[in-house]
């Protein structure tokens, strides 16, 4: 009798523990936006699960998935560029899903390529565009219209750009990459670093304020650094996006290069199901407007639009994005390094 009363006891437990697993998700995120917050709290109450979060930078992310291994809590994880999606599919860090719901909202250029059972490793669920600002005093938009014109010799000692190394740039060089081939690419390359204003140093705001500054003539940033100027608060910040212009480049070719952020199932998620749970949820149009607006980014998912002021403003009638794999993008990073160590971008 008491052995079946210490099975049942077991039993239960078991049972209880298996039911408090199923109310939760542990997410690894690189995003850290206050509207993310409502996005979460929206989440568990729609469903009832849990959300526990670890917030940390990308490399952080990908450094402790590693040396976590099999032992990692991790269900979900959230990466804010496409060649950190990219490396973490590459190191085996996610496990591929098949979602019907996931791959009706999200185009196929924006999340990974099938694995060989069809199933997806990562999906974009915002994106950002690669814009080009420039000083509306000295230039013209149609000076700075294409990226291949940022290597022009028109342009010596006005570009301001920060490392070459950084996964942005590296997203954008992957890019140019793909759509002009491994020699052009490098030869464009050599082209900008003979067009420096100065060293590259900062992050993309910085890059704004040095055109506005009068620093350099022309920079490269991702669109929210530009929108969150143009929003923000602080009169001197809406004052730098007011010195400066933007164009949405290649609008008569392949289109503005775009970056995502997006999200995984953890390849050793303890919570599998509760994790696509979320993942379908960021595809949802109540999530993808907090998700995309919270940062100033369009949202991925068909059909879903976003009524940001500053973005509606940066360009009215909309633009024409690139449509390569956001995947193949990722696949060029180690060709790209190699092509910037040879020309000496820093």
């Amino acid at each position: 009798m008491l052995k079946r009363a210490i099975s049942l006891a077991a039993l239960l437990l078991a049972a209880g523990t298996a039911l408090a697993q199923d109310q939760v998700v542990n997410l690894y995120s690189a995003r850290h936006y206050a509207t993310d917050e409502a996005l979460y709290s929206n989440f568990t109450k729609a469903t009832g699960i849990k959300i526990n979060r670890v917030d940390a930078g990308d490399a952080d992310i990908i450094a402790r998935l590693k040396a976590e291994g099999t032992a990692s809590p991790a269900d979900v994880i959230l990466l804010v560029d496409a060649a950190r999606l990219y490396r973490g599919e590459v190191d085996g860090l996610f496990q591929p899903i098949r979602s019907k719901l996931l791959e009706d909202a999200i185009p196929s250029n924006l999340r990974s390529q099938p694995g060989p059972d069809g199933g997806i490793s990562w999906w974009g669920f915002s994106t950002r565009a690669r814009v080009i600002v420039y000083d509306k005093a000295t230039l013209k938009a149609s000076d700075v219209d294409t990226y291949e014109k940022l290597a022009s010799p028109a342009l010596k000692g006005k570009i301001c750009i920060r490392s070459g190394s950084h996964p942005y740039n590296l997203s954008l060089f992957g890019a140019v990459t793909e759509h002009m081939g491994e020699a052009r690419a490098e030869e464009w390359l050599k082209g900008i670093v003979a067009n420096l204003a100065r060293d590259p140093k900062g992050g993309d705001t910085d890059q704004i304020k040095g055109v506005a500054s009068g620093e350099c003539g022309v920079a490269v940033t991702n669109s929210y650094y530009l929108a969150r100027l143009m929003r923000s608060s602080n009169p001197a910040d809406r004052t730098v996006a007011e010195r400066v212009g933007v164009v949405f480049p290649n609008q008569g070719t392949w289109g503005t290069h775009l970056n995502i952020a997006g999200g995984a199932v953890a390849k050793y998620a303890k919570n599998r199901d509760n994790a696509i749970k979320l993942l379908e949820y960021l595809a949802s149009p109540e999530a993808q407007n907090y998700f995309a607006n919270g940062n100033n980014e369009w949202p991925t998912a068909k059909g879903v639009k976003v009524d940001n002021p500053a973005l509606a403003a940066m360009v009215p009638n909309g633009f024409k994005a690139e449509t390569i794999p956001i995947g193949q993008v990722g696949a060029h990073q180690l060709k790209v390094q190699q092509m910037l160590d040879r020309v000496g971008f820093k």
